[in-house]
């Protein structure tokens, strides 16, 4: 097991007054290492609140968060932030790139934040982005690459640390569907390199690549083709 939630409730605002918002009811869910899942939900469902719970961007209301050993929700801010910084990968429909950096400068700013020397962050930004498939492209700025490459300089950034989960919230909603496809490749690559990865999709499409897929819907989570209520 490397992530575990246990009867995570969110709720924006003050529960139970008129103005709190519920966004997640009960989700529980486990994730083994070197898993490959899906979650599908439309818009307004929960599905970014929950991927910002399982990236430890923000707390649930209530409930129970494991990822590996750690107790989650017992951790200081420190803590927290550390296990963001080393153990989980972000990859977002818009790629979050400087546009005044080139994808070596892009690709080593987390290695900056953990505190690596200068020589060694270039090396592992280079390998990451060979990983990817843009060793020809490592000096080019965003404003040089195409969307799919862009694309995979942001997967380069995610993976550089070596994360144990690669968290996706809509990876190809921004791409043509050629780029898409290359992108879903590439999330296979990885996979079967080891890498446990987590996708959060509106797209049936895009979830089909996932080894397993679960939906949500108006905050409950459930299996890929369960029905609320069932």
């Amino acid at each position: 097991m490397i992530v575990k939630l246990e009867n995570i409730f969110k709720v924006y605002g003050e529960s139970g007054s008129e103005t709190s918002v519920p966004a997640l009811n009960d989700v529980s869910l486990t994730v083994n290492e070197g898993e490959y899942v899906a979650i599908m939900g439309p818009s307004g469902s929960g599905k970014s609140t929950l991927m910002n719970v399982i990236g430890c961007l923000d707390k649930p209301t209530s409930g129970k968060y494991y990822f590996a050993d750690k107790d989650v929700l017992k951790l200081k801010d420190r803590q927290m932030s550390d296990l963001r910084l080393h153990s989980i990968g972000f990859v977002f429909q818009s790629f979050y790139l400087m546009n005044e950096e080139n994808a070596i400068e892009n690709v080593a700013l987390p290695l900056s934040y953990a505190g690596v020397g200068k020589k060694e962050r270039e090396r592992r930004a280079v390998e990451a982005l060979t990983r990817v498939g843009l060793a020809d492209r490592v000096k080019f700025r965003p404003d040089q690459l195409s969307g799919g490459q862009k694309q995979r300089v942001a997967i380069a950034r995610a993976i550089v640390n070596n994360p144990r989960v690669l968290l996706a919230d809509e990876p190809t909603g921004a791409l043509d569907q050629k780029s898409g496809a290359a992108i879903m490749d590439l999330f296979q690559k990885l996979n079967d390199e080891g890498t446990t990865i987590i996708m959060i999709t509106h797209d049936a499409n895009i979830a089909a690549h996932a080894k397993k897929t679960y939906r949500i819907v108006d905050g409950q989570l459930l299996d890929g083709l369960e029905e609320v209520g069932e």
